[in-house]
């Protein structure tokens, strides 16, 4: 067995991420994109790359830190503000909201079918999502929209199955898990970490100011980041697991 996984990674390496044009990062939350890949984001943008971001719920119920006698209808609107604010801190312009009901409020259909809708919109040729196989992972909204992702990521080239969920094909070329256990490829961020935290604070519903949230979280990203980049010898960076179209089908052995 690893025997033929060192084969496959010799003949059929996962693609590099930076070498593509256009891409979506899917975010079951406002902020889980910043979290999972805000530093990426922002080195993507910089270098002219066409970057879109579909959120895919709500957040209604992330009240614990949200100002006090805030109610779930009026965060909806205080974190779509949020978001924004938080991509235009990123480079991106291009931000889609599904609007579905956050704590997996909605069914898989309605999931399935909104995101096949944008990915046929936008056309990205890498789908960013976070990875549904972490073993630590149990919010729904996470698993559904990694598990969605997955699913769509494999079946965007097929225009007639696309057409089953009404929407356009998408010649997506790979898929890239973020907040992901098993990273293997790496995309050097050092001059985009400030951006990733000036986008992360825009989220103040959920990180305010001199809270203790957002000093543990700043933490986390930083020892992140170096020890992907002690990894990937970038110095600092952000990692993924990425999957190009020959590993996406008919191979357990693929890393």
């Amino acid at each position: 067995m690893a025997l033929t996984s060192l084969a496959l990674r010799i003949a059929a390496p996962a693609p590099r991420l930076t070498e593509f044009s256009r891409y979506l990062f899917i975010g079951p939350h406002p902020d889980d994109i910043e979290i999972g890949a805000g530093a990426t984001v922002a080195a993507l943008t910089a270098a002219g790359k066409h970057v879109s971001f579909l959120i895919c719920t709500d957040g209604r119920f992330g009240l614990e830190l949200a100002p006090a006698g805030t109610t779930p209808e009026a965060l909806i609107d205080i974190r779509k503000a949020e978001t924004l604010a938080g991509a235009a801190a990123l480079g991106v312009t291009d931000v889609r909201f599904l609007g579905l009901s956050d704590g997996g409020g909605y069914t898989r259909q309605a999931l399935l079918e909104g995101m096949a809708r944008i990915i046929g919109e936008v056309k990205p040729e890498v789908v960013f999502a976070p990875d549904p196989f972490v073993a630590s992972e149990c919010h729904a909204d996470h698993l559904a929209v990694g598990e969605t992702a997955r699913t769509l990521a494999f079946f965007a080239p097929f225009g007639e199955i696309m057409a089953l969920h009404g929407a356009e094909r998408a010649d997506v070329s790979a898929l890239a898990y973020y907040m992901t256990a098993k990273p293997n490829r790496f995309v050097s961020t050092g001059p985009y970490f400030r951006q990733q935290l000036a986008a992360l604070q825009c989220h103040a519903s959920q990180f305010p100011a001199g809270s203790e949230a957002l000093r543990s979280l700043t933490l986390y990203l930083k020892l992140r980041r170096t020890e992907f980049g002690l990894r990937s010898l970038k110095g600092s960076a952000e990692g993924f697991r990425v999957l190009g179209k020959t590993q996406m089908h008919c191979l357990p052995e693929a890393k």
